[in-house]
């Protein structure tokens, strides 16, 4: 069962409200007589008690605030040197000093776990980075391994296809052939892509013209098909601090992804704008597709995580390295059967070290 919890005030007002009732003692004695010595012991004793009550007073008030505030700050040097096993032992206390030293001890332990947390992220991100480091080299030299020999068996499929007689039924196995030939090509290109990034050269630049290029390309993709791209400007918006030939790679990736969505007839809409503090660019894809299932959602960044049969996975993932790299971001928002949203926000103004001249 707890003790009864009694009210700093109280604590240190009650030697006071007792030294005052002393003093009114001692004046009313004083009053009543002075000439008899009876009466003047009675006053010294009185006196005396006075004093000794209030050096009661002086010790109630140094261990109740001058000890805890004390320790207190000692215990907070400590954690902003970094110790952060640092506690205070008034925290046992059953009042509101008690209070002070458990939210403090609490609050080192919180920032004990935090920082533990934190550096078990940073060496989970360190051994992750290693990781990626060795299998670009491994996937570097993978590719160009696959690639050479890859370019000889296409020049051998090309003299094939040239030789064989127009009737001939193979004709549409080699066809096959080389489209294969080409995904194997998109994938190893992918993959150097990721592997071996191409250092960004940020310009400030019309981030309209850039779109309107990758727009005018995926058009040309779909002029046989029912599907509409529009795109919708910032005329006012100012020139952005970006690598124009990376973020048109990017938004080429969102826009043929974005049609290869829309199953029959459908519209992609692309927009740019400002935020309203004026420091980001936001340009969004949309499109009336299948959408992508929730359970997707989380890994669709992911190196070689794909949802088409055709797809290298890498697309996605290459798209938000680009987009980090000009200090963005990439988000996605989808619901089935409705379609799919990507917003890239970007700053327009990029750190000064980072843009060419």
């Amino acid at each position: 069962m707890s003790s009864m919890r009694v009210n700093w005030q109280l604590k240190a007002l009650w030697p006071v409200a007792v030294v005052l009732l002393n003093g009114m003692l001692l004046f009313l004695l004083a009053t009543v007589s002075l000439q008899d010595t009876e009466r003047h012991r009675v006053l010294l004793i009185a006196g005396s008690g006075a004093v000794a009550i209030c050096g009661v007073v002086i010790v109630v008030l140094v261990r109740t605030f001058q000890s805890p505030v004390i320790e207190l700050q000692e215990q907070m040097e400590k954690v902003g040197d970094g110790d952060l096993t640092a506690s205070v032992g008034f925290a046992k206390r059953n009042d509101e000093i008690g209070d002070l030293g458990r939210n403090f001890n609490l609050m080192v332990q919180q920032l004990r776990e935090s920082r533990e947390e934190i550096e078990h992220l940073h060496r989970t991100q360190m051994s992750r980075a290693e990781h990626f480091a060795t299998l670009g080299e491994l996937a570097t030299g993978l590719a160009h391994e696959i690639r050479n020999p890859l370019a000889g068996i296409a020049g051998v499929i090309e003299i094939v296809g040239r030789d064989l007689p127009a009737s001939s039924p193979a004709k549409a196995v080699v066809k096959d052939v080389r489209e294969e030939i080409a995904q194997i090509n998109r994938i190893l290109t992918d993959l150097l892509g990721t592997a071996r990034p191409r250092a960004s050269e940020m310009r400030p630049s019309d981030l309209n013209t850039t779109i309107e290029h990758a727009v005018m390309l995926a058009r040309q993709q779909v002029l046989s098909k029912p599907i509409k791209i529009e795109f919708t400007p910032s005329p006012d918006l100012l020139e952005v601090d970006h690598d124009s030939d990376q973020m048109h790679q990017v938004l080429l990736n969102l826009l043929l992804n974005s049609v290869q969505a829309i199953e029959g007839s459908g519209t992609v809409r692309v927009g740019l704008f400002a935020r309203e503090d004026g420091d980001d660019a936001v340009i969004t894809v949309s499109d009336t597709g299948r959408g992508i299932p929730a359970e997707h959602l989380p890994n669709i960044f992911r190196p070689f995580y794909t949802t088409k049969g055709n797809g290298t996975g890498l697309g996605l993932s290459l798209a938000r390295r680009i987009v980090e790299e000009h200090h963005g971001r990439i988000e996605v928002q989808s619901s089935t059967g409705k379609g799919t949203t990507f917003s890239v926000t970007l700053p327009i103004r990029q750190a000064t070290a980072a843009v060419a001249s």
